[in-house]
């Protein structure tokens, strides 16, 4: 799936001369955690954490009165705090991608842009909400793992014995096990009426199937 399938692009935005309470309040008011900040013709210059504010306003131990308070605030701008190098993406992104970019920078959330023109943002809560639902996690389904070597037909010998014992696979992922180098976990979602039936048929075939944790996953090796 592409970012452009699922960014939102009814933005909250403020520019750079929005003052450090009033951007405060925005967040607080439409319960977001970024603000993208661009200029007045729509170019993106910086961006506004949750986090970022919080760490420029004044210490609970300040001496000063609220009313001084609140006058300091209103002259710090935007512009001043923002962060200006920004990492962006473009539509054309992939949702695993952008999932790799927030995880190598640390951050939480990617404008997108086309061009220079911002056109939408992505978030991590948006790229888990795409993972699980590739998962394809219910309460009707189970999981089933299988741990094959890399090799082709691998996956087509797995789905071959459910397809024979007409067994839907509702989601189908593989990743590698880091310590058996050549070695792949097929992690299956099925229907839960079907689970006793899947994992007769994969066993009597030869598979050793994983259905809770296992610490030692030596003897599900093949």
């Amino acid at each position: 799936m592409y970012v452009g399938r699922i960014m939102h692009t009814d933005l909250i935005t403020v520019s750079p001369g929005t003052s450090l309470e009033d951007a405060t309040i925005l967040i607080k008011k439409k319960r977001i955690d970024h603000l993208p900040v661009v200029n007045d013709s729509g170019r993106l210059v910086g961006i506004l954490s949750d986090r970022d504010l919080k760490l420029y306003r004044a210490s609970p131990a300040t001496t000063l009165s609220k009313n001084e308070l609140n006058y300091l605030l209103q002259q710090v701008i935007v512009e001043m705090i923002m962060i200006k190098t920004v990492i962006t993406i473009s539509p054309g992104t992939t949702v695993e991608r952008a999932a790799l970019i927030m995880q190598e920078n640390d951050i939480n959330a990617l404008p997108v842009t086309q061009g220079e023109q911002l056109v939408g943002i992505i978030t991590s809560t948006d790229v888990m909400g795409v993972l699980l639902s590739a998962i394809g996690i219910s309460d009707d389904s189970v999981r089933l793992g299988v741990i094959v070597r890399d090799s082709i037909g691998a996956l087509a010998a797995v789905s071959t014995i459910l397809k024979r014992e007409e067994i839907n696979i509702q989601s189908l992922f593989s990743w590698p096990e880091k310590d058996h180098e050549g070695v792949y976990q097929l992690v299956m979602r099925i229907p839960e009426a079907s689970s006793d039936k899947a994992i007769d048929a994969l066993t009597d075939d030869g598979y050793k199937v994983i259905t809770s944790y296992e610490k030692d996953i030596t003897p599900f090796l093949p």
